[in-house]
């Protein structure tokens, strides 16, 4: 009964969140799956955490989702590394820019790559994968299911 309850809260959380993502080591990228809708939620997420002037500092950062391993922080300049995307705060004000603009043009099925935007010299990759409108993140996580 209480696995079935983590599942549960897990599901709820990556439905309030509103995408899924995922880390993938041998490829080197991180991945973000969810409707337009859902992945301006990340967007809104960046502007946010950018907006506050606690985060100023460097190593500054807030973890993500029901797994807690995506972080958005503060760095010196803009990176994607197996842990975060950091850069300085107004750096990741021009990255949730930048994914607000792509994401009105896309469609369904679409990936938008944003490391040469954000972070050209970057170890990782960050890939918005478009879905549906009606996507449902948790479904995406079949560790919960």
């Amino acid at each position: 009964m209480l696995s079935n309850e983590i599942n549960q809260m897990t599901q709820r959380e990556w439905r309030e969140l509103g995408f899924f993502y995922d880390r993938d080591d041998d490829i080197k990228e991180w991945r973000l799956q969810g409707s337009r809708a859902g992945l301006r939620k990340f967007a809104t997420a960046l502007r946010n955490y950018a907006a506050h002037p606690c985060h100023a500092a460097l190593s500054e950062h807030k973890h993500l989702g029901p797994y807690f391993y995506l972080e958005i922080g503060t760095w010196s300049s803009p990176e994607i590394t197996d842990h975060w995307i950091a850069g300085p705060l107004q750096e990741l004000q021009k990255l949730a820019d930048s994914m607000d603009t792509h994401l009105i043009a896309a469609s369904a099925g679409d990936c938008i790559c944003l490391r040469t935007l954000f972070a050209p010299s970057s170890s990782h990759e960050l890939v918005l994968q478009v879905q549906d409108d009606d996507f449902d993140p948790a479904a995406a996580d079949t560790a919960c299911w």
